[in-house]
Protein backbone atom coordinates (compact mmCIF):
# COMPACT_ATOMS: atom_id res chain seq x y z
CA UNK A 1 0.00 0.00 0.00
CA UNK A 2 0.99 3.63 -1.13
CA UNK A 3 0.39 6.93 0.67
CA UNK A 4 0.78 9.74 -1.64
CA UNK A 5 3.81 11.41 0.52
CA UNK A 6 5.28 7.71 0.46
CA UNK A 7 5.44 5.59 -3.03
CA UNK A 8 5.61 1.65 -1.89
CA UNK A 9 5.94 -0.67 -4.37
CA UNK A 10 7.11 -4.34 -4.37
CA UNK A 11 8.37 -6.64 -6.54
CA UNK A 12 9.59 -10.33 -5.17
CA UNK A 13 11.26 -9.92 -1.79
CA UNK A 14 12.47 -6.30 -2.63
CA UNK A 15 10.50 -3.02 -1.40
CA UNK A 16 11.50 0.44 -2.75
CA UNK A 17 10.01 3.14 -0.91
CA UNK A 18 10.05 6.86 -2.42
CA UNK A 19 9.64 10.29 -1.05
CA UNK A 20 7.05 11.84 -3.14
CA UNK A 21 6.60 15.35 -3.31
CA UNK A 22 8.92 15.77 -6.53
CA UNK A 23 7.94 19.69 -7.03
CA UNK A 24 9.86 20.73 -3.42
CA UNK A 25 12.55 18.48 -3.95
CA UNK A 26 10.81 15.61 -1.16
CA UNK A 27 11.27 18.54 1.36
CA UNK A 28 10.83 16.48 4.86
CA UNK A 29 7.34 17.70 6.59
CA UNK A 30 5.68 16.20 9.71
CA UNK A 31 2.89 14.88 7.16
CA UNK A 32 5.71 13.06 5.07
CA UNK A 33 7.24 11.72 8.04
CA UNK A 34 4.09 10.58 9.79
CA UNK A 35 3.33 8.58 6.35
CA UNK A 36 6.98 7.83 6.03
CA UNK A 37 6.87 6.00 9.80
CA UNK A 38 3.41 4.22 9.07
CA UNK A 39 4.68 2.46 5.99
CA UNK A 40 8.15 1.14 7.79
CA UNK A 41 5.92 0.22 10.91
CA UNK A 42 3.48 -2.09 8.07
CA UNK A 43 7.08 -3.72 6.62
CA UNK A 44 8.68 -4.16 9.85
CA UNK A 45 7.02 -7.34 10.89
CA UNK A 46 6.86 -8.70 7.60
CA UNK A 47 8.98 -11.37 7.47
CA UNK A 48 9.41 -12.56 3.75
CA UNK A 49 10.77 -8.71 2.53
CA UNK A 50 14.52 -9.21 2.18
CA UNK A 51 15.59 -5.86 1.22
CA UNK A 52 14.56 -2.20 1.01
CA UNK A 53 15.08 0.62 -0.99
CA UNK A 54 14.61 4.33 0.09
CA UNK A 55 14.67 6.92 -2.68
CA UNK A 56 12.91 9.97 -4.06
CA UNK A 57 10.70 10.60 -7.02
CA UNK A 58 11.89 13.00 -9.24
CA UNK A 59 15.55 15.08 -9.34
CA UNK A 60 16.26 14.75 -5.67
CA UNK A 61 16.24 12.20 -3.10
CA UNK A 62 15.55 14.93 -0.34
CA UNK A 63 16.48 18.50 -0.05
CA UNK A 64 15.87 18.17 3.74
CA UNK A 65 13.79 19.92 6.69
CA UNK A 66 11.11 22.16 5.03
CA UNK A 67 11.60 25.83 5.51
CA UNK A 68 8.62 26.56 6.57
CA UNK A 69 8.78 24.07 9.52
CA UNK A 70 12.26 25.69 10.12
CA UNK A 71 10.88 29.38 9.73
CA UNK A 72 8.12 28.46 12.67
CA UNK A 73 10.41 27.07 14.93
CA UNK A 74 12.71 29.58 15.02
CA UNK A 75 9.63 32.30 15.56
CA UNK A 76 8.55 29.77 18.18
CA UNK A 77 12.49 30.04 19.94
CA UNK A 78 12.90 33.90 19.70
CA UNK A 79 8.74 34.66 21.20
CA UNK A 80 9.25 32.86 24.06
CA UNK A 81 12.87 31.48 25.22
CA UNK A 82 13.21 28.73 28.15
CA UNK A 83 9.42 27.14 28.00
CA UNK A 84 9.65 27.03 23.88
CA UNK A 85 12.98 25.53 24.06
CA UNK A 86 11.81 22.55 25.88
CA UNK A 87 9.09 22.32 23.51
CA UNK A 88 10.94 22.50 20.14
CA UNK A 89 13.54 19.86 21.91
CA UNK A 90 10.86 17.49 22.52
CA UNK A 91 9.49 17.99 19.08
CA UNK A 92 12.23 17.83 17.24
CA UNK A 93 13.38 14.57 18.58
CA UNK A 94 9.75 13.32 17.69
CA UNK A 95 10.34 14.31 14.41
CA UNK A 96 13.91 12.49 14.37
CA UNK A 97 12.37 9.89 15.17
CA UNK A 98 9.48 9.31 12.32
CA UNK A 99 12.34 9.57 9.52
CA UNK A 100 15.34 7.70 11.56
CA UNK A 101 12.18 4.69 11.48
CA UNK A 102 14.67 3.47 8.52
CA UNK A 103 16.66 2.37 11.23
CA UNK A 104 13.91 -0.32 12.46
CA UNK A 105 13.30 -2.34 9.34
CA UNK A 106 15.17 -5.58 10.40
CA UNK A 107 15.97 -6.17 6.78
CA UNK A 108 19.19 -4.85 4.51
CA UNK A 109 18.01 -1.07 3.58
CA UNK A 110 19.53 0.72 0.63
CA UNK A 111 19.58 4.32 0.33
CA UNK A 112 19.53 5.11 -3.98
CA UNK A 113 20.84 8.72 -3.85
CA UNK A 114 18.76 9.29 -7.09
CA UNK A 115 19.96 13.26 -6.77
CA UNK A 116 20.03 15.93 -4.44
CA UNK A 117 20.47 14.68 -0.74
CA UNK A 118 20.90 17.82 2.07
CA UNK A 119 20.63 17.85 5.73
CA UNK A 120 18.32 15.94 7.42
CA UNK A 121 17.37 14.34 3.96
CA UNK A 122 21.04 13.31 3.72
CA UNK A 123 20.45 11.93 7.39
CA UNK A 124 17.95 9.75 6.63
CA UNK A 125 20.25 7.98 3.69
CA UNK A 126 23.12 8.00 6.05
CA UNK A 127 20.85 5.85 8.65
CA UNK A 128 20.18 3.21 5.43
CA UNK A 129 22.90 0.31 5.75
CA UNK A 130 24.32 1.13 2.32
CA UNK A 131 23.97 4.01 -0.09
CA UNK A 132 24.50 4.09 -4.07
CA UNK A 133 24.73 7.79 -5.23
CA UNK A 134 24.76 9.94 -8.11
CA UNK A 135 27.99 10.98 -9.46
CA UNK A 136 26.60 14.79 -9.59
CA UNK A 137 24.25 14.53 -6.77
CA UNK A 138 24.93 17.32 -4.70
CA UNK A 139 24.92 16.09 -0.93
CA UNK A 140 25.86 17.98 2.48
CA UNK A 141 25.15 18.50 5.99
CA UNK A 142 24.48 22.15 5.73
CA UNK A 143 22.93 22.93 9.46
CA UNK A 144 25.62 25.35 10.61
CA UNK A 145 25.21 27.74 7.25
CA UNK A 146 21.52 27.82 8.84
CA UNK A 147 22.52 28.58 12.18
CA UNK A 148 21.55 25.09 13.70
CA UNK A 149 23.28 22.16 15.31
CA UNK A 150 23.13 19.01 13.57
CA UNK A 151 19.98 17.14 13.87
CA UNK A 152 18.55 13.61 12.67
CA UNK A 153 21.36 11.96 14.18
CA UNK A 154 24.07 13.57 12.03
CA UNK A 155 26.84 14.09 14.34
CA UNK A 156 26.27 10.46 15.73
CA UNK A 157 26.34 8.79 12.46
CA UNK A 158 28.89 10.73 10.30
CA UNK A 159 32.22 10.06 13.12
CA UNK A 160 30.78 6.38 12.23
CA UNK A 161 31.36 6.28 8.76
CA UNK A 162 34.48 8.36 8.05
CA UNK A 163 36.20 9.21 11.21
CA UNK A 164 35.94 12.03 13.41
CA UNK A 165 38.19 14.06 11.19
CA UNK A 166 36.57 14.19 7.92
CA UNK A 167 33.11 14.30 9.78
CA UNK A 168 34.59 17.34 12.00
CA UNK A 169 35.37 18.89 8.42
CA UNK A 170 31.93 18.68 6.77
CA UNK A 171 29.98 19.04 9.85
CA UNK A 172 32.08 22.48 11.24
CA UNK A 173 31.75 23.72 7.40
CA UNK A 174 28.17 22.52 6.02
CA UNK A 175 30.07 22.12 2.76
CA UNK A 176 28.37 20.55 -0.02
CA UNK A 177 30.26 17.96 -1.90
CA UNK A 178 29.00 15.57 -5.19
CA UNK A 179 28.41 11.50 -5.09
CA UNK A 180 31.82 11.40 -6.57
CA UNK A 181 33.42 12.78 -3.73
CA UNK A 182 31.11 11.01 -1.21
CA UNK A 183 32.70 7.58 -2.51
CA UNK A 184 35.98 8.74 -2.42
CA UNK A 185 35.80 9.63 1.48
CA UNK A 186 33.88 6.01 2.29
CA UNK A 187 30.57 8.42 2.70
CA UNK A 188 28.80 6.16 0.21
CA UNK A 189 29.49 2.54 -1.60
CA UNK A 190 29.23 3.62 -5.02
CA UNK A 191 28.46 6.65 -7.22
CA UNK A 192 27.59 6.00 -10.60
CA UNK A 193 25.61 8.09 -13.56
CA UNK A 194 22.39 9.06 -12.07
CA UNK A 195 20.26 6.68 -14.75
CA UNK A 196 22.29 3.72 -13.02
CA UNK A 197 21.56 4.69 -9.21
CA UNK A 198 17.97 2.68 -8.54
CA UNK A 199 18.99 -0.39 -11.08
CA UNK A 200 21.89 -0.47 -9.47
CA UNK A 201 20.54 -0.20 -6.11
CA UNK A 202 17.64 -2.98 -7.10
CA UNK A 203 20.67 -5.31 -8.32
CA UNK A 204 22.52 -5.07 -4.86
CA UNK A 205 18.80 -5.66 -3.28
CA UNK A 206 18.10 -8.61 -5.50
CA UNK A 207 21.75 -9.84 -5.01
CA UNK A 208 21.27 -9.70 -1.18
CA UNK A 209 17.71 -11.10 -1.51
CA UNK A 210 19.33 -14.06 -3.06
CA UNK A 211 21.21 -14.96 0.35
CA UNK A 212 19.67 -16.49 3.52
CA UNK A 213 17.17 -14.07 5.17
CA UNK A 214 17.54 -14.97 8.48
CA UNK A 215 21.22 -14.46 8.15
CA UNK A 216 21.35 -11.44 6.96
CA UNK A 217 18.71 -9.78 9.73
CA UNK A 218 20.86 -11.38 12.12
CA UNK A 219 24.36 -9.94 10.44
CA UNK A 220 22.12 -6.27 10.64
CA UNK A 221 21.75 -7.17 14.33
CA UNK A 222 25.55 -7.64 14.25
CA UNK A 223 26.93 -4.72 12.62
CA UNK A 224 24.65 -2.09 14.40
CA UNK A 225 26.10 -3.97 17.77
CA UNK A 226 29.39 -4.06 17.13
CA UNK A 227 31.06 -0.92 17.12
CA UNK A 228 29.73 -0.71 21.22
CA UNK A 229 30.90 -4.41 22.38
CA UNK A 230 34.35 -6.25 23.01
CA UNK A 231 35.72 -8.59 20.94
CA UNK A 232 34.56 -11.33 23.21
CA UNK A 233 31.09 -10.12 23.44
CA UNK A 234 30.74 -10.21 19.60
CA UNK A 235 32.24 -13.44 19.25
CA UNK A 236 29.75 -14.64 22.09
CA UNK A 237 27.14 -13.12 19.72
CA UNK A 238 28.01 -14.77 16.33
CA UNK A 239 28.58 -18.36 17.85
CA UNK A 240 25.22 -17.74 19.59
CA UNK A 241 23.70 -16.45 16.27
CA UNK A 242 25.21 -19.47 14.00
CA UNK A 243 23.94 -21.89 16.46
CA UNK A 244 20.09 -20.84 15.57
CA UNK A 245 21.29 -20.86 11.85
CA UNK A 246 22.68 -24.71 12.14
CA UNK A 247 19.32 -25.75 13.83
CA UNK A 248 17.32 -24.02 10.64
CA UNK A 249 16.97 -25.20 6.88
CA UNK A 250 18.18 -22.66 5.05
CA UNK A 251 21.99 -23.86 6.07
CA UNK A 252 21.29 -27.36 4.83
CA UNK A 253 19.96 -26.09 1.39
CA UNK A 254 22.81 -23.87 1.39
CA UNK A 255 25.19 -26.60 2.22
CA UNK A 256 23.70 -29.07 -0.79
CA UNK A 257 23.56 -25.57 -3.48
CA UNK A 258 27.53 -25.63 -2.96
CA UNK A 259 27.62 -29.18 -3.70
CA UNK A 260 25.36 -29.10 -6.61
CA UNK A 261 27.06 -26.24 -7.93
CA UNK A 262 23.61 -24.14 -8.35
CA UNK A 263 21.84 -20.96 -6.95
CA UNK A 264 20.52 -22.05 -3.53
CA UNK A 265 16.66 -21.34 -2.85
CA UNK A 266 16.00 -19.99 0.71
CA UNK A 267 12.91 -20.42 2.40
CA UNK A 268 13.68 -18.17 5.70
CA UNK A 269 13.03 -21.04 7.90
Amino acid sequence: MSDELILTSRTGDVVTLAFNQPDRLNAMTQAMGEAFANQVALLCPDDSIRAVILTGAGRAFSAGGDLGMITERAVQGREAQGTAQRAIRDSMRSFYKLFLSVRELPCPTIAAINGTAIGAGFCVALGCDMRIVAEDAKLGLNFTKLGLHPGMAATWTLPRLVGPGRAAELLFSSRVIDGTEAARIGLVNRALPREEVVPAARALADEIAGCAPLANRAVKRALDRSLDATLEDQLSFEASEQAINFGGEDVHEGIAAVRERRDPKFTGR
